[in-house]
């Protein structure tokens, strides 16, 4: 019997990747998951995993001792905190403005929620008093919120929706997956009862783990959860209304793995705490001001850039994320051939969209490590040159010298 011969090392090629993410991780981070194994109760580990909590409370401007990692991308954050906050029944309340809001739509119609959704156009965001009469329609236990859709490039403000919910008596949860780290956030300030993210975006790390915090309130609604055996009835049939239904995202069991009792639950993901901790270092040593800083110059050189080329910015531009642009596909230029050749000859990654912006739009990531003035004036110069290729007529050195002059006026 003959075998294929065994493939060699893993040697992925050079890419520039501006897309909606994932991003270029920072190397320090990627240096970072290279390190030594140690066990998982190993005092260097559990040191570790105390540091990790508190850099976290840094990034999520807050001082929820809740504040932890979920192994897992960051739908398994998503899914954990509505999983573990919703009992079968319960309603949930779910704002959509993009792919990601159906998406927690979703998740929570699996978790058994009572689920109910209002809409607006994709490319707009919700307005406080919108919000605040559906919750008071609705009556829901929680509320379900994005903060920055990548679908849309949108970012909902989220500084008013925290009363709302305290106001009615709804828990305040938001997936901050595509924002946090580039975009303002203040979980304490804002009263968000609980938030994930992910690595992959702003944070400028890999996919695969997925920071969370919890308020006081949460966590009281979470340890309140029965476990599944404490969950059986007299007749040997679980409680379906009392115990969270996995065990995996079961958010009071990973707390008890990240507390001072350092109960088992799972076998940390030591490289990836690895990761995320340098993620959340080198946002802390920059400055989380800063950072924010430096994404909303990146976004804002990337806008007049492809405004310089000619192209159309989907959605309401003053509700923009700043590390994502959305732009209209000219006509005539076919969207994917283009960003195959873009991939191909200039080793630069940027997105097409989902639903009703499939084909229409390309969307163009400045986020994390590529959050810089060289990779968004090395991305401009090739779009237009593939532009070009395509017969798209437009000013030579058009985006780059617009890019660039929002960065010399910042200096």
């Amino acid at each position: 019997m003959t075998h294929a011969p065994l493939p060699g090392p893993i040697d992925p090629p050079a890419r520039l990747l501006m897309g909606p993410g994932p991003i270029s991780a920072y190397p320090s981070v990627l240096r970072a998951m290279s390190a030594p194994l140690v066990g998982q109760y190993d005092p260097f580990m559990t040191a570790t995993m105390t540091e990790t909590q508190e850099l976290y409370r840094g990034v999520w401007s807050t001082r929820n001792e809740a504040t932890v990692l979920v192994d897992g991308t960051s739908r398994a954050g998503i899914e954990a905190a509505i999983t573990s906050l919703v009992r079968p029944g319960e309603r949930v309340l779910v704002p959509v403005f993009g792919r990601f809001g159906h998406l927690l739509a979703e998740i929570a119609r699996r978790a058994m929620a009572e689920v109910h959704t209002i809409e607006v156009p994709w490319g707009q965001v919700f307005t406080p008093s919108a919000i605040e009469e559906a919750v008071a329609r609705v009556r829901p236990h929680l509320l379900a919120l994005v903060q920055g859709d990548t679908s849309t490039t949108m970012n909902q403000p989220l500084d008013e929706i925290g009363a709302i919910c305290a106001r009615h008596g709804a828990l305040f949860y938001t997936d901050a997956t595509a924002s946090l780290g580039g975009n303002d956030f203040e979980a304490d300030a804002w009263g968000l009862d609980a938030a994930t993210a992910g690595l992959q975006k702003c944070l400028g790390g890999p996919s695969g783990s997925s920071p969370i915090t919890l308020s006081d309130r949460a966590v009281e609604v979470v340890v309140a959860r029965k476990s599944i055996e404490a969950g059986i009835r007299e007749d040997g049939d679980p409680d379906a209304a009392d115990f969270v239904r996995s065990n995996y995202f079961d958010l009071g069991q990973i707390l008890d793995y990240w507390g001072p009792r350092r109960l088992n639950h799972h076998t940390e993901a030591t490289s990836m705490l690895y990761g995320a901790r340098e993620c959340a270092r080198v946002l802390l040593a920059e400055g989380r001001d800063a950072v924010i800083d430096r994404h909303r110059l990146a976004g804002a050189a990337m806008l007049a850039g492809v405004r310089a080329l000619g192209l159309e910015v989907f959605g309401d531009v003053a509700h923009k994320m700043h590390n994502v642009v959305a732009v209209e596909i000219p006509d005539g230029v076919p969207g994917d051939a283009a960003r195959t050749v873009l991939l191909e000859d200039f080793g630069i990654e940027i997105g097409t969209s989902f639903g009703p912006l499939h084909g229409r739009v390309w969307r163009i990531g400045t986020m994390g490590y590529n959050a810089r003035q060289d990779a968004v004036l090395t991305t401009l110069a090739a779009l237009e040159a593939v532009l070009r290729r395509f017969g798209a007529k437009v000013p030579v050195a058009g985006g780059v010298e617009a890019a660039a002059d929002v960065y010399r006026a910042a200096a």
